[in-house]
């Protein structure tokens, strides 16, 4: 129970959809397992040839209200089955406080592209652009303007795209708009689909493994891109489960680096635990960013050993989701959520050969957080850090 949490923001709803499913049985399952069955290779989507490890959405996807259609997209259709999840809630703050008395805030890097690369391919083939295709689809703020469209919302709205810790930056934004009542509720999170444009540019930096990745591990090559929806309803009426604290850094150190060194990993850590008012002890699991690159695992192990020396577990869930981009802070803050809300033990990171430079204690078998707060990770090109403190709170 954190009581000295000053400013706790309560998460009153969260909907979920990755490669892990979008179930709760499904969602369990995988990460129960330490296993996604749906990180699978790809050998058409590069433009070299060469295989890739995808994590994709493999469950229909709902159809937009024909009302919206000029919203649809691929990313939007994503969405929308994270926000039938959540809808009650919504409905419920929409008759409570009124549209004008809540927010949408996004996180996103690929918006509608995968449907712009498509149109396009349509009109190389045939001389013309599908009759449907328009450019707006592809617009970073689409999918924030089709939520509030979605629930007629008419409070502040729109997307944050700061490449992978763009959700974690609007959960922070959330956190700041509730605490100076701007607003009293936010539908906040992230929404990212598979691109060629990323996945072909991610290839370009070398960044890409051909194989299922190994966050920490000796052997790592590199990443595997996800897609992803994580949207929460978040305000200040008391819930169980709460965002206790947010921090946040631009060390500015490279255009795509990381600092070798961690210090604006290691910055934003120490700014969430601040915010919170929580000390090092009091955080149970770290879901770090593990992107399985040997920059990034490397400064981020150096970051968590300076805070926390190796007493708190570790793992990276990219295995399981991929690296989900602008949508990455939401979907970890979702398993957080699972972790908190339903008990289920810490995701195994499944290491194979541990690098010897990494110093942090990864989960390597069944461990419970036993009440503790979670500290969730996201490092983004430019030196761009996020890291959200999620707890439990008895009311």
């Amino acid at each position: 129970m954190f009581t000295k949490v000053p400013n706790p923001i309560f998460i009153q709803a969260c909907g979920f959809h990755s490669a892990m499913g979008q179930t709760a049985g499904q969602i369990h399952h995988t990460l129960r397992s330490g296993v996604c069955t749906h990180m699978l290779s790809d050998e058409t989507i590069l433009n070299s040839g060469t295989p890739t490890v995808i994590g994709r959405v493999e469950q229909q996807l709902p159809e937009i209200p024909p009302h919206l259609t000029r919203y649809d997209s691929r990313n939007n259709r994503l969405a929308l089955s994270v926000l039938r999840q959540i809808e009650s809630a919504v409905q419920k703050a929409l008759n409570t406080y009124g549209p004008d008395r809540i927010a949408v805030l996004i996180g996103t890097s690929t918006s509608g592209i995968a449907d712009g690369e498509e149109a396009y391919s349509r009109y190389l083939s045939e001389g013309q652009f599908p009759a449907d295709y328009h450019y707006r689809k592809q617009e970073m703020g689409n999918c924030s303007q089709f939520i509030a469209d979605y629930f007629q919302i008419t409070g502040p709205c729109y997307t944050v795209s700061t490449a992978c810790s763009s959700s974690g930056r609007a959960f922070l934004t959330a956190k700041r708009m509730l605490n100076a009542n701007l607003v009293d509720a936010v539908i906040v999170g992230g929404c990212d689909t598979i691109c060629r444009l990323t996945l072909n540019g991610f290839n370009g930096l070398e960044a890409l493994s051909s194989t299922l990745c190994q966050p920490f591990s000796r052997s790592r090559r590199g990443i595997n891109i996800g897609e992803s929806a994580a949207l929460m309803l978040l305000s200040r009426e008391p819930a169980e489960i709460a965002l206790l604290g947010a921090g946040d850094s631009s060390d500015a150190y490279h255009i795509s680096a990381p600092h070798p060194e961690g210090t604006g990993a290691e910055q934003a850590m120490r700014k969430a635990l601040q915010d919170a008012n929580l000390s090092p002890e009091d955080i149970g699991y770290i879901n770090a960013h593990g992107t399985a690159t040997p920059l990034n695992d490397k400064m981020e192990s150096l970051a968590i050993h300076r805070i926390f020396g190796d007493q708190v577990p570790v793992s990276s869930t990219k295995h399981l989701t991929g690296h989900t981009l602008g949508a990455a802070s939401a979907t970890e803050a979702a398993i957080a959520w699972y972790i908190l809300t339903d008990g289920l033990p810490l995701p195994v990171q499944h290491c194979q050969d541990q690098d010897p430079e990494i110093q942090i204690q990864l989960v390597e078998t069944e461990m419970t957080l036993k009440g503790k707060a979670i500290l969730s990770n996201s490092f983004a090109f430019g030196g761009n850090n996020v890291s959200l403190v999620f707890g439990k709170m008895y009311v």
